[in-house]
């Protein structure tokens, strides 16, 4: 979904609610031309095709009929859904879970912050953690981690390119149980008051048109950031926070070639041989992920060459 998707689905099915399915013809469902022109003013007259089409993709429209001449829409289940959800205000409570015992398995030491993350997800109730520390440490892996585990359950934030509107709608849309957020320390004031909401009493509200959509639900939020200097102490005191020290350089090479085996699917000698030759010229695991899917292009030697000694 992107910003502006949720109000493009709530138009379709205001306008749907103005249909007669019984009709001839409308087994086929309508069309963009259709939808433009029964909200005017409300729609955008161009990119709506791509956008329509986009949101099939997606599971939000069921494409009934196509042909070269027409292609027809109609919402589908998920995004009826969707538009239910935002009827007005709702409480959810999310599936508790538990992460598996070894979920943390590609990452060497760090034992007290493997047993705290497992607690705090599998709490009855939010317990916010903050892994601090230097870039090119393991903060990314865990929350690489407790992704993999989670599936669905948990998404994905990035504060650099975090927007209000997106944390809004991947938890309307998503319904997660964990919210995970890399560098924390690069969003912006606006998305950090959206997130201190949430982690305070689980309500996020949004203003649209004159009113307020807001929801209730209790979100469990991992988050990484490089410093902590900068991090507001309302933002700090809602966090367990978690200082996370370097690698030496037998543990980075460990959890390059787990990751590189168990994640990337590289052969053991291959993975190896990256461990080996980054040795002493990175602490960062992403470098070895890059390396390793280049390596079938250009082999491990040229890979390091061209990302790293350039």
């Amino acid at each position: 979904m992107k910003e502006g998707d949720i109000e493009l689905l709530e138009q379709i099915a205001a306008y749907e609610e103005t249909l007669d399915w019984s009709k001839p013809g409308m087994e086929l469902g309508w069309e963009w031309r259709d939808i433009r022109l029964s909200v005017p003013g409300a729609l955008p007259l161009t990119g709506l095709p791509q956008r329509l089409n986009r949101l099939f993709e997606e599971g939000y429209l069921d494409n009934p009929f196509k042909s070269n001449s027409m292609t027809g829409y109609r919402l589908s289940h998920k995004g009826k859904q969707a538009v239910a959800f935002l009827a007005g205000p709702d409480d959810i409570s999310p599936l508790r879970v538990e992460l598996p015992e070894d979920v943390f398995g590609d990452i060497i030491g760090h034992d007290e912050t493997k047993e705290l993350l497992r607690a705090c997800i599998s709490a009855e109730k939010p317990v916010h953690v903050l892994l601090a520390g230097p870039p090119a440490l393991a903060k990314t892996l865990f929350l690489w981690e407790i992704e993999r585990a989670l599936g669905e359950q948990a998404v994905w934030l990035v504060g650099s390119a975090a927007s209000k509107a997106g944390l809004w709608d991947l938890v309307v849309l998503k319904r997660p149980r964990v919210v995970l957020v890399d560098e924390l320390d690069k969003m912006n004031a606006a998305d950090t008051a959206a997130l201190l909401s949430m982690m305070e009493g689980g309500r996020l509200v949004r203003a649209k048109k004159g009113r307020e959509l807001e929801i209730s639900y209790q979100i469990w939020v991992i988050a990484a950031t490089n410093r902590i200097h900068g991090l507001s102490p309302e933002l700090l005191s809602r966090f367990a926070v978690r200082n996370i020290s370097a690698y030496s350089r037998a543990d980075y090479k460990a959890v390059v070639k787990g990751v590189l085996v168990h994640r990337e699917g590289i052969s053991a000698e291959v993975a190896e041989e990256i461990a080996q030759r980054l040795d002493g010229m990175s602490q960062d695991v992403r470098d070895a992920v890059r390396v390793a899917r280049l390596e079938p292009q250009l082999g491990v030697e040229k890979s390091i060459k061209l990302l790293l000694e350039g």
